[in-house]
């Protein structure tokens, strides 16, 4: 794995990466609350290096990666291309969670995109769990102005995750909540990604213009609200459809890598 480097972002935003492996691009994008060193895309990134020259980044406000205001999508997507363009200016992506909504809006969006592979979006599309409230991010926000970071964190644990609040009370004694803390300011980033996918109804026909293949995978074992919504964006996208079986919404790196490997290498 080569050292960490930096791109500088439209608005001058330095985004720290790093890169390895040999072969066509991928980058892999995180989801929420997830960073290098402590994302599971760490380990997809070195199943994936022996066929691909695989780039992971820290997206803005996390790790080693800087923090504009005011946020906007439009920023992240900027941030995703000069990444893209780092890469040689063509690249296939991978987003896990809500991360998958920022991939396709690249896929729809940015130049020099070739495929994209998502896994499990955090879609509510049915009745199967209590929609997001539609405030989550402004509501994030205000806890979060006013240094409630450890609720802002469970909220979305609790409210836009679905986890018990049982769960949730175990996590706060773990080693891990304090690199969940740290990066609670940018759970309104998420929010915003997903606005309007987590509400009980029908994904927006039209909310994603792809014009690139896409691979869309979900877990065997993970709840039935996130297998419904995985089935329903393969259908609205009408793209390739992959059901990872014994896997949940946290994926092993060697269930996930052969099926984005094979799709990343299926002849153009």
């Amino acid at each position: 794995m080569t050292a960490l480097a930096h791109v500088v972002s439209k608005d001058g935003t330095r985004i720290g990466y790093t890169r390895t492996g040999n072969g066509p691009a991928v980058v892999l994008v995180d989801g929420a609350l997830s960073y290098r060193g402590s994302s599971l895309n760490d380990g997809l990134a070195r199943a994936l290096a022996p066929e691909f020259t695989v780039y992971t980044y820290d997206r803005r406000g996390r790790g080693e990666s800087g923090d504009t205001p005011p946020f906007a999508v439009e920023r992240e997507l900027e941030d995703l291309g000069a990444i893209v363009a780092a890469a040689g200016g063509r690249a296939r992506l991978y987003g896990i969670s809500s991360g998958g909504a920022l991939v396709l809006e690249a896929g729809a969006r940015l130049a020099g995109i070739e495929e994209v592979a998502v896994y499990e979006l955090p879609l509510v599309v049915d009745g199967e769990r209590q929609p997001v409230p539609p405030d989550a991010a402004a509501h994030t926000r205000e806890l979060l102005a006013a240094g409630r970071r450890a609720e802002a964190v469970s909220y979305f644990m609790r409210d836009g995750s679905n986890l018990p609040g049982w769960i949730v009370a175990i996590m706060h004694l773990m080693p891990a909540w304090g690199r969940l803390k740290a990066v609670a300011h940018t759970l309104p980033y998420d929010l915003e990604l997903m606005d309007g996918l987590q509400a009980g109804k029908p994904l927006p026909r039209g909310r994603w213009d792809l014009q690139v293949p896409a691979l869309v995978m979900g877990g065997g074992k993970s709840p039935a609200w996130l297998r419904n919504g995985t089935r329903a964006l393969a259908d609205n996208l009408g793209a390739e459809h992959r059901t990872l079986e014994g896997q949940r919404h946290i994926v092993k790196a060697e269930a996930v890598a052969p099926a984005v490997s094979e799709f990343f290498s299926r002849p153009g």
